[in-house]
């Protein structure tokens, strides 16, 4: 997948994302529009293993973090993260961080579900630069965000397909913990 399709990908999900925000925000014409409610789909716990750095390339320094496992859980539904995906980063020189990442998760029922989570983290260069080299930093200092989108074949789990999802997160020398939340 090329850089621009990835891109062009982000943005069809953040036009799609902005369209149902407008929709659902939608009131009549006297009352001032209401922003939407969030409502936690589930909390994730992933571990990772150590970036893979491929060094500068065309649009900037590409790391591949495989994804070692985790656990998430939430009000309904959970279960267990399977091994095997992984992150794919562009980080710009300042540390901001493009990231499309692509992983399974497996629920208590068996049923799988395919993720693929396109974000951003931010933090001042000093920040950027600590996290990426591995270091505890302040998860309060890193402006993470993920627009995850899910397919299931699972009849029970058809609420994941059909609606829109913001993920925020927490970067640790060995992990990640996102917290995934559902647009009413």
């Amino acid at each position: 997948m090329t850089a621009r399709s990835i891109v062009t990908a982000a943005l069809l999900s953040t036009s799609t994302l902005l369209f149902a925000l407008a929709a659902s925000a939608q009131t009549s014409s006297s009352s001032a529009p209401q922003p939407p409610k969030l409502t936690l789909a589930f909390e994730m716990h992933v571990q990772v293993a150590q970036p893979v750095d491929l060094g500068e390339v065309t649009h900037g320094r590409r790391r591949i973090v495989e994804i070692l496992g985790g656990t998430f859980e939430g009000p309904e539904i959970k279960g267990r993260v399977v091994p095997g995906g992984a992150d794919w980063q562009m980080i710009q020189p300042d540390g901001f961080s493009e990231l499309d990442t692509r992983y399974s998760l497996e629920t208590d029922q068996g049923e799988i579900i395919y993720v693929q989570n396109f974000g951003i983290r931010h933090a001042p260069p000093e920040v950027m630069r600590k996290l990426n080299a591995g270091e505890s930093v302040d998860p309060s200092l890193v402006y993470f965000r993920t627009m995850p989108r899910f397919e299931t074949s699972s009849p029970r789990l058809q609420w994941l397909v059909r609606s829109v999802f913001i993920g925020t997160g927490e970067r640790y020398p060995d992990g990640v913990r996102i917290w995934f939340w559902r647009v009413e």
